[in-house]
C-alpha cells in the first residue's frame, strides 16, 4: 500500500467539525496517527460499516438510495485497498477516518450519514474484536497442524527408547512417542484456552457509540448477528472501554510461546553433539560465516527468543490499561501495536515449530546409548524389591542406592551385576531381578494410565487423534 500525503486525503477539519480553528501540528499528527499499523483492520471496518449502514436503512434512519450508495462506495474502497491503490496519510489518523473520508469523497453527502448512531470508540472496539476472532481461528489451525506433526512422529517412535530427564539428568527410560505426546497435550490446553477466550469476546460493542449509547432507534441485535457475534455487549460504557479480550488473548499467546520455547530448548539441546538425538533439516538450520562445520539451530533459538517479545506485549497492554478511568482514553490506541506484533510472531513460531518437527530426523541409536548410561533403571530395582520381595519402599530405595553405589565403584552397569553380588548387598533379592533390569522391560512395565509403556502410548495416540485432530 502506498504512503502518500495527497491533498485529497486532508479531511481533518471536516471530520472534526467546527470545534477547532487551527489544524494540529505535524508532530501532534505523528504521535496521534495509528494508520501505519491499524490499516490491517480495513476489511473488518468495511464489513462493520456495511452492516451498520444496512441497519440504519432497516430502521428507517437513512434511505434505500443512501444505503445503496454507501454499499457501493465501501465496495469501491475495499477494491482500492486490495489493489494497493488506496492512499494513506498521517493527516487522517486511523483506518476508520481514512475509509470515511474516502467514502465521502466518492459518494458525497450520503457518506456523511454513515457515522450516524456510532462513534469511533465502538467502531474501533468492534473492528478490533472481529480481527482478533479471525486471527484466533488461524492460530487454532496452526496449533492443530503442529499437534498433527507431533502425532505423526509419535506413531513412528512408539518403541523408541530415550532417557527421560529430571533436572536435565537421565532419570527413567521413556518412549520417544510418549515424550512428543506431552507437547500435544500442552498444545491441546492452549487450544481450549483460546476457544474459551473466543466465547467471552464474542459480544459486539457496536451501538454503544461514544460511551452512553444513542438516541437513534438502532437495532444492536441485528448488527451483532450480522457481524458474527452472539449478541451485543450489555453495558455501553464497558463496551467501549473493555480490552479484557486483548489481555486474555495475549496471556494465552504467552503460555503458548512458553510451550514452544520449551520444545525449542529441547531441540537445541538434542541437536548438540553431546546428545546427538536429532539431525536438523537444512531448511530450518543455518551455517556459520567462519566455521564451515556448523549447523546452527537458529529456528529453534528464534522461537525461544521471541517468547519474551510475546510475553512483554501482555505487560505492555496491562500497564497501559491499569490507570485508565472509564470509559475511553487515547492511551487505548497503544493496545494494537504490541498485540499485532505478538500475534504475528506467535503464528510464525507455530509454523516454524511444525516444520522443525515434521522434517527433523531422530537418531534412535544415540538415544538408546544415552539411556544405557546413568543407572536409569534403578527405580525398577526398587519397585521389584517392593513387589517381589515385600520390602517397604523406603527400605527398597535405600537398598537400590547401595546397588548404584556398588555399580559406580566397580564401573558396572546395573544389568552387569551378578545375582551373587546383588545378594551380598541384600540377601532378600531374588534371582528374578535379572529379568527386570533391562530398558525394554522397564519401558513396558510402566503401564499405568497415561504412562510410557508402548501399549499405553498406542492408546494415547488414538485418543489424541480423536481429541485434537478432528
Amino acid at each position: 500500500m502506498n504512503k502518500s500525503k495527497s491533498k485529497k486525503n486532508k479531511q481533518t477539519s471536516s471530520i472534526w467539525g467546527g470545534r477547532f480553528k487551527n489544524d494540529s501540528s505535524q508532530i501532534m499528527k505523528s504521535i496521534n496517527a495509528s494508520i501505519w499499523f491499524d490499516k490491517r483492520l480495513a476489511s473488518h471496518d468495511i464489513m462493520l460499516s456495511k452492516e451498520h449502514s444496512n441497519m440504519l436503512y432497516k430502521q428507517e434512519i437513512i434511505s434505500y438510495r443512501e444505503n445503496n450508495k454507501i454499499q457501493k462506495g465501501l465496495n469501491q474502497i475495499k477494491k482500492e485497498i486490495i489493489e494497493e491503490k488506496f492512499h494513506f496519510s498521517d493527516e487522517l489518523e486511523d483506518i476508520h477516518m481514512h475509509i470515511e473520508a474516502r467514502l465521502i469523497e466518492l459518494i458525497g453527502d450520503a457518506g456523511k450519514k454513515l457515522h450516524t448512531a456510532r462513534s469511533r470508540n465502538d467502531q474501533v472496539a468492534t473492528s478490533f474484536k472481529m480481527w482478533v476472532k479471525d486471527e484466533l481461528d488461524s492460530v487454532l489451525i496452526l496449533i492443530k497442524n503442529l499437534q498433527e506433526s507431533l502425532i505423526v512422529q509419535a506413531e513412528l517412535h512408539i518403541d523408541t527408547i530415550l532417557p527421560g530427564f529430571t533436572h536435565l539428568q537421565p532419570a527413567q527410560p521413556i518412549s520417544l512417542a510418549h515424550h512428543l505426546l506431552a507437547y500435544v497435550e500442552m498444545l491441546g490446553r492452549d487450544k481450549t484456552r483460546i476457544e474459551d477466550a473466543k466465547k467471552r469476546l464474542n459480544k459486539c460493542p457496536l451501538g454503544a457509540a461514544a460511551l452512553a449509547g444513542t438516541s437513534f432507534p438502532i437495532d444492536r441485535f441485528y448488527t451483532a448477528k450480522a457481524l458474527g457475534f452472539d449478541g451485543p455487549m450489555e453495558n455501553s460504557i464497558d463496551a467501549v472501554s473493555d480490552r479484557d479480550f486483548v489481555l486474555e488473548v495475549l496471556s494465552n499467546a504467552s503460555i503458548i510461546m512458553v510451550h514452544l520455547s520449551r520444545l525449542a530448548e529441547e531441540i537445541v539441546i538434542w541437536a548438540s553433539p553431546g546428545f546427538n538425538f536429532i539431525t536438523l533439516p537444512d531448511s530450518f538450520s543455518t551455517g556459520s560465516s567462519i566455521m564451515p562445520q556448523k549447523r546452527n539451530p537458529d529456528a529453534a533459538e528464534l522461537i525461544r527468543g521471541k517468547t519474551g517479545r510475546v510475553s512483554s506485549a501482555f505487560y505492555n497492554v496491562s500497564t497501559m490499561l491499569k490507570g485508565l478511568p472509564l470509559a475511553y482514553s487515547k492511551d487505548m490506541q497503544e493496545d494494537k501495536e504490541p498485540f499485532f506484533d505478538a500475534i504475528d510472531n506467535l503464528k510464525i513460531c507455530l509454523s516454524v515449530a511444525e516444520g522443525l518437527i515434521k522434517e527433523m530426523i531422530f537418531n534412535v541409536s544415540s538415544m538408546k546409548k544415552m539411556a544405557e548410561l546413568g543407572y536409569i533403571i534403578a527405580t525398577d530395582i526398587a519397585d521389584f524389591l517392593v513387589k517381589e520381595c515385600n520390602v517397604p519402599f523406603r527400605d527398597a530405595h535405600s537398598i537400590t542406592g547401595k546397588v548404584v553405589k556398588y555399580a559406580e565403584k566397580n564401573n558396572l552397569t546395573l544389568d552387569r551385576i551378578t545375582l551373587d553380588q546383588y545378594k551380598k548387598i541384600d540377601k532378600r533379592i531374588t534371582g528374578n531381578i535379572l529379568t527386570v533390569i533391562t530398558l525394554k522391560n522397564s519401558l513396558e512395565s510402566r503401564n499405568s494410565y497415561g504412562a510410557t509403556a508402548p501399549i499405553m502410548v498406542k492408546k494415547a495416540i488414538k485418543k489424541a487423534k480423536s481429541r485434537w485432530l478432528k
